[in-house]
């Protein structure tokens, strides 16, 4: 178990100002379960574990990064699970953006963008929730991206012609143009 880690997730989140009520609920819950669950971080948490992802938009903000999920089906931004090496999570974020992309020179935003729960099964089969932390983060000039094995496809998609099964994609672009 990576104190690091947690220690570092409580202190983005308790620092981070959330960008509306529903935001500022999740927050909350999200700083409870850390409060009560030393494993948090860690996937073998079955109730559920923090999980870090990335919003990525090309350098001009006219496109976004996503990976096309194996195990969902759906269009996503890219992320996963923390890992005992990850020193906080914006580092799980970042590496799992690079891993997913292919793409070194992110540049990224420090405080988080988004928080969301979700049910999935994980690759152990037992069933439990995701408590996504989501960054941004831009691409440089001209990037492109290369697919890992962790995907079906890997595209930019225009921000304004997404395909249709992206969850809460078009929140993620809307909260980052409010930045």
């Amino acid at each position: 178990m990576n104190d690091v880690l947690h220690a570092d997730a409580l202190t983005t989140l308790d620092k981070w100002i959330a960008p509306n009520d529903g935001q500022e609920a999740l927050r909350q819950a999200f700083l409870a379960y850390l409060d009560a669950r030393p494993d948090a971080m860690t996937r073998g948490c079955a109730p559920g574990h923090l999980t870090a992802s990335t919003l990525v938009l090309d350098a001009i903000g006219e496109h976004v990064l996503l990976t096309l999920h194996p195990r969902v089906g759906r269009w996503l931004q890219l992320g996963g699970h923390c890992e005992d090496l990850d020193e906080s999570l914006l580092a799980a974020a970042r590496r799992e953006a690079i891993e997913e992309s292919g793409i070194p020179d992110l540049r990224f935003e420090p405080s988080p963008l988004h928080l969301d729960v979700h049910g999935l099964t994980c690759s152990g089969g037992v069933p439990t929730r995701h408590l996504d932390v989501r960054f941004v983060a831009r691409a440089p000039l001209g990037a492109e991206p290369l697919r890992s094995a962790e995907s079906i496809d890997l595209q930019w998609w225009p921000i304004d012609a997404l395909p249709s099964n992206v969850d809460s994609v078009p929140e993620l672009i809307r909260l980052a143009q409010n930045r």
